[in-house]
């Protein structure tokens, strides 16, 4: 078994919605179906009983090595606490390779996973031995390391519960909600709009004393002091009992509660000491309560009760400890919602307090004290009483949040009873905590847990929002660059700020902040992080969607423009156009409930994909009497058709038009293609509530210029001479520019082509045999990069497919993209067209502009043209499908 190309598929991706691990394995022969080999199922299951019976995902498929590695990846997972369930194993058109998918929650252990995983298998074919329980052991610490802690997984869950998209920022817990300019962020139980001023406040307790004192908020006496004779001084001022704290400091570090003696103050400094200044304060008797407060209101109160021990008669204190440690709710750190009871230098003092030691054996039913102090972090214990808060006390603890300017709180209250106010009662406030620690509260050890997440999540969306911006996805064949463009430029119409992601690059607000190909997931991350952006338009190709997976959740609007073979097949195992189908079709299973999927209805591949939709369907296509239009709109949905020179839009009983000649990409509806992406353009702008308006507005400010969307169609005057300078680089998008340009007249027609060696031959010779029956003359050219091809090779293709040609009479081979280009133009007359199919995308359109500078410099002025004659229009006459609309609108 060889594994090959592990990836981390970070989003919805082909498989599922899951996050997962995808590798490629080939097995040999008789790793193929383990039937022949049952030995091997048995030693597997020796080894891991959990792994269960192999079985592949359909039962006449043999069980293979494959098969086995991704049920053990899983299995692993699971045993070691992570939520897994998903897993698949998929045969490619290599005989013996497969392509494995399985989920993970967390990166880092989803891949530690499958390595062992591969060990384990590997060891079972061997029958050597192996240790399960230690790599279950090394998942588990390294899951509890990775995920979220209590206090911000709290908060997360809260988020996911009202769809608000999250993004971990850190390994720690810096997390980010939403997108663009609705994005929030945290950092464990603080948030982004919390006072740092209030937080350096909180840290400072004789501050925060001061503060609450001077505010008529009950607190205990004490100061700061200076060293050992000076804090004992401080205790023969305030009196026995005191406590003995880090004057900043947080989760109970150093802090030690009731000291009764000398002996147990001096150690008690000492370790306050380790973490910086010391304070003194009164001890207050009674029970040590944490209030959480939340904006301006109490959402949750605890009693926490200092880590203790019940004797037996028959067992040391430590040996007790160790009893209770066993507990699976305790852990080393916070990952767990309880903490493990120490035995240190603090625990010793409070035992000596008692009369004991860590070594003696306590009597029955005696109750062994560990610490004074209560902090889960220390081995507390914590018991939920929201209920029973006294509305004074409530008020003295939101009162304390807002003296300090915190706006989440941990108000800690020594007191008797929280069902008394605090006057009544000699109790007080002892600590304000910025970044409270929330798990007491969500998973308390006695009583009901509280949903605290969800009330910092309504402090940071007060309106119900979800933190999302508008995101419409856009994948295809061909057109895909073009509509992303455009349906930006509608939006931007609106008065958003977009950003967009293309094959160019990506932009926010029209600014370009990256360069290249950036149609991936990383790059629609990064326009999703930016918080200057109210709409996102990301063009999604195959390439990023099979690396990483999609960069969202879900999305508003999916559009898929057209799907063929062309330059999509051939790769990374997707051999057929129905693979190309289920890759694509991807955003649109991923569309929001709400959302809606704009399909060509004119293809029935993409057709096909409406039934895969969560949300509405709009279809399009240039024939409105189409029967996937004609029936969609019967149903009173939503379609895009064109009719008489107009774009029209119809759901029900609604209807608008939109006339073709106001839109300048489109040449007054010439272009057949460019007419398809308005429509789906508009489609998407309809789906986000952009206004008619805006939306009319934009198709006619929208050129379909070098700048505007370059190396699409773009067309020159180039000494009477029309050029097109187009990237399209399969034969769908040739077929496509062909039917475009032959409506354009011209006395004679010349284009200039490479290929692209990453195709398939097929692709390359299919790309000449259309332009070979629409040109009088063919200039092939070689790219600069051959991609893989020998030199020569992707010509000799092109030419084949010139073969038998109809029209093209004078073949040309040039090497070189610059010189051909100039070779092209320099043959030009005037009335002809020239069709160039660029390869570097902006030198070679820069190139072009520089050489039409030229001409128009050397060119002789043109006569002034006659002023036209306004005519009165004329209404256009409807057809039969529109006429029918609009009786219905009359009626």
């Amino acid at each position: 078994m060889e594994v090959t190309r592990i990836r981390a598929l970070r989003g919805p991706n082909l498989w599922s919605r899951y996050t997962a691990i995808e590798a490629v394995v080939t097995c040999d022969a008789a790793e193929r179906d383990l039937d022949s080999t049952p030995e091997f199922e048995k030693r597997l299951r020796a080894l891991f009983p959990k792994v269960g019976a192999l079985h592949a995902n359909k039962p006449s498929t043999p069980i293979s090595m494959a098969h086995a590695l991704e049920l053990t990846t899983l299995a692993l997972q699971a045993q070691a606490g992570c939520p897994v369930t998903f897993s698949r194993t998929t045969p490619t058109e290599i005989e013996g390779t497969f392509q494995v998918a399985v989920q993970y929650t967390e990166e880092a252990v989803g891949r530690l996973a499958f390595e062992k995983a591969q060990a384990l298998c590997r060891a079972a074919a061997a029958g050597e031995p192996f240790d399960v329980a230690a790599v279950l052991a090394e998942l588990h610490e390294l899951d509890e390391d990775e995920r979220l802690g209590p206090s911000t997984g709290a908060i997360v869950d809260a988020a996911l519960q009202r769809g608000i998209p999250i993004k971990r920022l850190t390994r720690g817990s810096l997390v980010q909600f939403g997108w663009g300019s609705r994005q929030r962020r945290i950092q464990a139980a603080e948030v982004d709009g919390t006072s740092a001023i209030a937080e350096s406040i909180a840290q400072d307790k004789d501050l925060t004393k001061k503060l609450l004192h001077s505010a008529g908020v009950p607190v205990p006496l004490g100061r700061p002091v200076g060293d050992l004779e000076d804090a004992w001084a401080a205790v023969q001022e305030i009196g026995l009992p005191v406590v003995v704290k880090p004057q900043d400091g947080n989760q109970g570090k150093g802090v030690t509660v009731g000291i009764t003696d000398r002996e147990h103050f001096d150690i008690a400094y000492a370790e306050a000491a380790r973490y910086g200044a010391v304070m003194v304060e009164r001890y207050l008797p009674g029970h040590d309560f944490r209030l959480l407060v939340v904006g301006n209101q109490l959402v949750a109160a605890a009693r926490r009760d200092p880590p203790l021990v019940i004797g037996d008669g028959q067992r040391t204190v430590r040996e007790l400890v160790a009893e209770v440690n066993t507990d699976p709710r305790r852990g080393a750190g916070h990952g767990t919602s309880l903490t493990r009871i120490r035995i240190d230098a603090i625990a010793e003092a409070r035992l000596a307090a008692q009369s004991l030691t860590p070594d003696s054996v306590p009597a029955p039913g005696q109750r062994v004290i560990l610490r004074n102090n209560a902090n889960l972090s220390t081995g507390g214990t914590a018991t939920d009483v929201t209920d029973s808060v006294h509305p004074q006390v409530a008020a003295r603890a939101i009162e304390a949040a807002q003296t300090v300017g915190l706006d989440i709180c941990g108000v800690d209250v020594v007191c008797e009873t929280v069902i008394k106010p605090l006057e009544e009662q000699n109790g007080g406030i002892v600590e304000v905590n910025a970044a409270p620690g929330l798990r007491m509260h969500v998973s308390p050890s006695f009583g009901k847990g509280r949903d605290v997440g969800k009330a910092v999540i309504d402090l940071m969306y007060p309106d119900g929002g979800n933190g999302r911006i508008p995101v419409i996805a856009v994948t295809g064949t061909n057109g895909k660059t073009t509509t992303v463009r455009l349906t930006a430029h509608l939006l931007k119409a609106q008065g958003l700020r977009v950003g967009m992601t293309n094959t160019d690059g990506v932009y926010v607000n029209g600014r370009q902040i990256d360069s290249g190909d950036c149609s991936g997931p990383r790059s629609a991350r990064n326009v999703l992080a930016h918080p200057d952006v109210d709409a996102a338009v990301l063009e999604t190709a195959r390439g990023g969607l099979l690396r990483e997976g999609l960069a969202f959740d879900q999305c508003d609007v999916a559009i898929v423009t057209n799907l063929g073979g062309g330059d999509h097949l051939g790769l990374n195992y997707i051999t057929t156009l129905e693979d190309l189908k289920v890759l694509k079709r991807v955003i649109v299973l991923n569309v929001a409930p709400t959302g809606t999927a704009v399909l060509n209805a004119a293809d029935p591949a993409v057709v096909a994909m409406a039934q895969h939709c969560p949300g509405s369907v709009t279809f399009f296509a240039q024939d409105g009497h189409h029967p996937v239009i004609a029936t969609h709109m019967a149903q009173g949905k939503r379609v895009v058709f064109v009719d008489r020179g107009d774009i029209v839009c119809v759901e029900g009983a609604f209807m608008k038009r939109l006339p073709l000649a106001r839109v300048p990409l489109t040449r007054k509806g010439q272009i057949g293609f460019q007419v398809e992406n308005c429509m789906a353009s508009v489609a998407a702008a309809w789906a986000t509530n952009v206004s008619w308006e805006a939306i009319q507005k934009g198709l006619s400010s929208f050129i379909s210029d070098l700048h505007g969307v370059p190396g699409r169609f773009n067309v020159f005057d180039y000494a009477g001479a029309t050029v097109i300078a187009d990237y399209g680089h399969n034969p769908d998008a040739i077929a496509a520019l062909v039917a475009g340009v032959e409506n354009m007249p011209a006395k004679r027609r010349s284009v200039v082509i490479s290929g692209a060696g990453d195709r398939r031959d097929e692709d390359i010779r299919g790309q000449t045999r259309i332009l070979g029956s629409a040109f009088d003359d063919v200039i092939l050219y070689q790219d600069a990069c051959q991609r893989g091809r020998a030199d020569g090779e992707v010509l000799a293709l092109l030419r084949e497919g010139l073969q038998g040609a109809t029209r093209a009479r004078h073949v040309e081979e040039i090497h070189g993209e610059f010189i051909a280009i100039d070779r092209a133009l320099d043959q030009l007359k005037a009335g002809d067209l020239c069709l160039i199919l660029i390869d570097q995308v902006e030198e070679a359109l820069a190139h072009i502009q520089r050489r039409v500078d030229e001409a128009a410099r050397v060119a002789p002025p043109k006569p002034a043209a006659r002023k036209a004659t306004a005519k009165t229009a004329r209404k256009p006459r409807l057809s039969k499908i529109a006429a029918t609309v609009e009786l219905g609108l009359r009626a």
